[in-house]
C-alpha cells in the first residue's frame, strides 16, 4: 500500500508571514508543502511565481509539491526546479505536447505529476503513464480555494486507481479536502491528501489537530490507526 501523506497547501495560509506559516505547518506535521501556482490565464487567478517559492525553500527540507496551474508551462519548468520543487505538476489540458513537458521535468531531475480538471477524462494519461510518479485529481475546478469537492471525481479516482493498480504511482486529491471527506476519498484509491481551508483553519495553534483529524480519517479507510 502506498504511503498516506498530507500536503498542506500555502495558497490558504497568511501570505504576510509565508516563510513561518510553512514552518508551522511542517511542525504541525506536514508530510509535503503543496505550492499552488496560478497563472490568471489558465486559471482565473493569481498566486505566486519561483521566486516566492525559493524565498520559503530554507524553512524546511520537506518536499515541495509543485503545481502549475499555468500554460504554456514548459517555459517555467527549470525555474521552478531553480527555486527547489521536489514534485512538479503539469496539467494535461495545459499544452499539446504532455509527453514533451513530462520529458522536461524528468531531464530536470524532479519527480513528474500530471493533474486532470474535474471535466478530463482518466484516459487523458493513458499513454503516459509509465513516465508518472503522481496523478492528482482536481476535485474542484481550480483556481480558487475554499470550495467544496465535487462527488462524482469519487468515481473519477477509482477510475484512476484501476488504471495504476501495480504500479509505484501516487494518486493526490486536491479541492475541497476535509476531515469529513477524506475516508471516502482515501477508499476511492487515494493516497495523497491536499488541504488548504481545512489546515489552515483557526489558525497555527489549530494546524496540528486539522492535520491529525485528515489524517486520522484517511488512516480508517485504510484500516489503519494512528
Amino acid at each position: 500500500m502506498r504511503p498516506l501523506l498530507i500536503s498542506p497547501s500555502i495558497l490558504s495560509a497568511d501570505f504576510a508571514k509565508l516563510g513561518q506559516e510553512v514552518a508551522d505547518i511542517v511542525r504541525a506535521g506536514a508530510d509535503m508543502v503543496h505550492v499552488d501556482v496560478m497563472d490568471g490565464h489558465f486559471v482565473p487567478n493569481i498566486s505566486f511565481g519561483p521566486a516566492v517559492m525559493q524565498s520559503v525553500r530554507s524553512v524546511t527540507d520537506k518536499p515541495f509539491d509543485v503545481h502549475l496551474m499555468i500554460a504554456p508551462v514548459d517555459p517555467y519548468l527549470e525555474a521552478f526546479a531553480r527555486g527547489g520543487a521536489d514534485i512538479i505538476t503539469v496539467h494535461a489540458e495545459a499544452g499539446p505536447h504532455l509527453h514533451r513537458t513530462l520529458q522536461a521535468v524528468k531531464a530536470l531531475g524532479k519527480k513528474v505529476g500530471v493533474s486532470l480538471n474535474p471535466s478530463t477524462d482518466p484516459s487523458a494519461i493513458a499513454h503516459v503513464l509509465d513516465m508518472l510518479d503522481l496523478v492528482l485529481v482536481m476535485s474542484v475546478n481550480p483556481g480558487f480555494g475554499g470550495q467544496s469537492f465535487i462527488p462524482s471525481m469519487l468515481h473519477k479516482i477509482r477510475q484512476i486507481a484501476a488504471m495504476t493498480k501495480g504500479t509505484a504511482i501516487d494518486i493526490e486529491v486536491d479541492g475541497g479536502v476535509t476531515a469529513d471527506n477524506a475516508e471516502v476519498i482515501t477508499a476511492a484509491g487515494a493516497n495523497w491528501l491536499v488541504a488548504g481551508s481545512a489546515v489552515f483553519k483557526g489558525g497555527p495553534s489549530a494546524y496540528a489537530a486539522n492535520i491529525k483529524a485528515i489524517r486520522s480519517a484517511a488512516h480508517r479507510a485504510r484500516g489503519e490507526t494512528i
